[in-house]
């Protein structure tokens, strides 16, 4: 993949947006948005909305629903709901949207799925498609659903074998259209282990970079995707993650890296398997 055709995102999990920080992101050509339904206790777009009206249609915006005050649910009248609510405190119909954690609900997988593709018809999103932290469940379960436009998954050094293997075939099987990346540092960017850890590894040489950086690159090629979320309050942490994304990655490293993942989950469990950690 070139390096020009790699988004960084602004996500919103554990950060309060605020007018500086979005203002900071487009300074930095940060142009996407990642947030949810749920995001600081059902108000995200409100507040997105409040702070940033003026600034909203210069992003392009995602967005998950599947949990409510209640619990995880993909009762397709309650995600509708979400959807237009979604719609109407934003002030503008959200890019994409995602089923947020459907391994949560795996029996409603398949008509959740032909649900968002409903409400994409309607004109209530451009795109549809999946937000999973692990999808191992979905796997274990017999479904077809129509063709996603996109998937978010776990990307990074941080990412077990069994997860990596899990992403493949859900791409494959659902025939994911475009992958998309989350966490790269496991929610701890400021863990003292990207100090310790050589991440220059994945790197094809001859570049300047920072640990983070480095990091970011690595998230961009395990497993491949197209966009990285990146949640951060500071500009400056941001503007670093987009300096990651510019980097090259040594594919020849990757490739070995996954393999050595794969035996060594390999001979921990006895035998291949899904669950491996």
């Amino acid at each position: 993949m070139r390096t020009a055709d790699r988004r960084i995102a602004l996500g919103l999990y554990r950060t309060g947006p605020t007018r500086h920080l979005l203002e900071g992101a487009l300074e930095q050509g940060v142009t996407d948005l990642d947030t949810a339904f749920n995001y600081h206790h059902f108000a995200s777009h409100r507040a997105l909305a409040a702070i940033a009206d003026d600034l909203l249609p210069v992003f392009t915006i995602s967005t998950k629903v599947g949990y409510f005050p209640d619990g995880h649910d993909l009762d397709p009248a309650r995600l509708r709901v979400a959807v237009e609510r979604s719609a109407e405190e934003l002030g503008r119909t959200p890019d994409t949207v995602l089923l947020h954690n459907p391994e949560s609900s795996v029996d409603g997988f398949a008509t959740a799925c032909a649900t968002l593709l409903e409400m994409r018809e309607a004109g209530l999103c451009r795109n549809w498609g999946l937000s999973t932290w692990d999808p191992r469940p979905l796997l274990d379960t017999d479904w077809e659903i129509p063709r996603p436009d996109v998937a978010m998954v776990r990307a990074g050094l941080m990412v077990s074998a069994g997860i990596l293997g899990a992403v493949d075939e859900l791409v494959d099987r659902a025939r994911i259209a475009e992958l998309w990346g989350m966490a790269p540092f496991a929610g701890n960017a400021d863990d003292s282990i990207w100090q310790t850890v050589d991440t220059s590894t994945f790197l094809a040489s001859g570049q300047q970079y920072r640990p983070l950086q480095a990091g970011v690159a690595a998230a961009f090629a395990i497993p491949e995707v197209t966009r990285l979320a990146v949640g951060t309050s500071r500009v400056e942490h941001l503007a670093e993650a987009v300096d990651g994304s510019r980097l090259e990655v040594n594919t020849e490293t990757v490739t070995v890296y996954r393999a050595l993942l794969r035996e060594r989950a390999t001979v921990s469990a006895g035998a291949p398997s899904r669950k491996d950690q």
